[in-house]
């Protein structure tokens, strides 16, 4: 019933939209034959029912083309090797702040960026008249000239891919209150310890959310999508959390029923997105680092192996300060970023190998803030050499100050 009840939805959302545009005067009328649109109007009627990269509607012999779905931009391929900084909409938002992450990359190794296009407040970084996107009044940053940003990146030769936070979103969870992760006690919105909501990951409505901001961010020239949050909330008042859509799934089976929603998810973005993808957009997937040397779901969803086949690269967030104490021994993995980094890595590689998978998908992010300890270039460059001995070639540094190491850098 759920999946019936999502069809009518969208279908709602279609008629919304086209009611919504037909009272704008922003459109362009392409004439076109009666005896052509005679043979092809039953299509373009039912098909743009379906299709998010441009509304076609026959009447009276015409074809209407509305600008928020013209075209996508230019694009660049995927490099044979990405070596990234993190950059968040409040940055991107400010160009003097961001030219300075962007000169960054001119100067030394660094040949692509990854930008918030939904943050943690779950604000979108674009205005949008999308049917799903158009009430989204976040609170976060915006960018107001993303479209010539990114452009202005591909110029330079930087490959941008657009980070989504998925499934902790405010904003999302307050609007939409039955689809939010609830207290199991009154029903009211669960918040974590930082007072931050969540989604239930079962919930369709936000499925088809993130499907049409990943599709509309490709229209606007990112040239891979970067999904981060993919998964249950991990801390919390977690004795008192109730999810209204994966409940029954997840008591239905304890060990594996949250990574049973999530590869649900996964499964049906990579269908959502088959039209970008064989376009040359690649998917990536941000996980824990431990999901790299656990076989368990750990308690959030996230098992390596049911999420690598749904996307061209996973990302494990392998930051020494986030190991607990004891991990491989070490009383303080702060004080191992190398050997946390490279032990990480091996295990990750030989278990996409076993699963008949290729260790070229392993894409890490790495620690380049102050947390548990200073991260100077001498600790920042040793995490970059221990993904080069575990044989991978790709990595990206995260520091949400986004001040990063140059020193740790190879100038250009």
């Amino acid at each position: 019933m759920k999946y019936i009840h999502n069809i009518i939805e969208k279908l709602s959302d279609k008629i919304s939209l086209y009611k919504n545009l037909f009272h704008k005067r922003e459109f362009i009328i392409a004439f076109l034959s009666l005896s052509f649109l005679g043979a092809g109007s039953a299509y373009f009627g039912l098909s743009s029912m379906f299709s998010d990269t441009y509304t076609r509607t026959a009447f009276s012999g015409a074809l209407v083309i509305y600008p928020e779905f013209a075209p996508e931009a230019a694009h660049i391929k995927t490099p044979k090797f990405v070596r990234a900084v993190y950059m968040t909409q409040c940055v991107a938002g400010t160009p003097k702040l961001r030219e300075r992450v962007a000169s960054l990359i001119d100067d030394t190794e660094l040949n692509a960026i990854v930008i918030d296009i939904k943050d943690y407040t779950g604000t979108i970084a674009f205005e949008s008249d999308h049917a799903l996107l158009r009430d989204n009044k976040g609170t976060g940053c915006k960018i107001s000239d993303i479209e010539s940003f990114i452009a202005s990146l591909h110029k330079r030769g930087i490959y941008v891919i657009g980070r989504i936070t998925v499934f902790q979103d405010p904003w999302f969870s307050v609007y939409y209150p039955s689809e939010a992760v609830q207290k199991e006690s009154d029903k009211s919105i669960w918040r974590d310890y930082k007072g931050l909501s969540y989604v239930d990951a079962g919930s369709l409505k936000m499925w088809d959310y993130i499907a049409a901001i990943s599709n509309t961010s490709w229209r606007l020239g990112v040239d891979e999508l970067n999904f981060d949050y993919i998964r249950f909330p991990s801390d919390g008042n977690m004795k008192d959390i109730y999810y209204p859509y994966s409940e029954e799934i997840i008591l239905g089976n304890h060990t594996t029923g949250k990574a049973e929603v999530l590869r649900d998810f996964f499964s049906y973005l990579s269908k959502e997105l088959s039209d970008i993808r064989k376009d040359g957009a690649a998917l990536s997937a941000d996980l824990f680092g431990m999901t790299m040397t656990n076989k368990d779901d750990l308690n959030i969803g996230q098992i390596l192996e049911y999420d690598e086949p749904y996307f061209d690269f996973v990302s494990p967030m392998v930051y020494p300060s986030h190991y607990p104490p004891r991990f491989m021994g070490y009383d303080n993995p702060n004080h191992y970023a190398y050997e946390i980094v490279k032990y990480s890595m091996d295990k990750g590689v030989a278990r996409l190998i076993a699963a008949s998978s290729t260790q070229d998908k392993i894409r890490p992010w790495l620690q380049d803030f102050d947390y548990g300890g200073i991260y100077d270039a001498a600790k920042v460059r040793a995490q970059i050499q221990a993904v080069y001995d575990a044989g991978l070639t790709s990595w990206m540094l995260w520091d949400p100050s986004n001040i990063y190491t140059r020193e740790a850098l190879f100038e250009e």
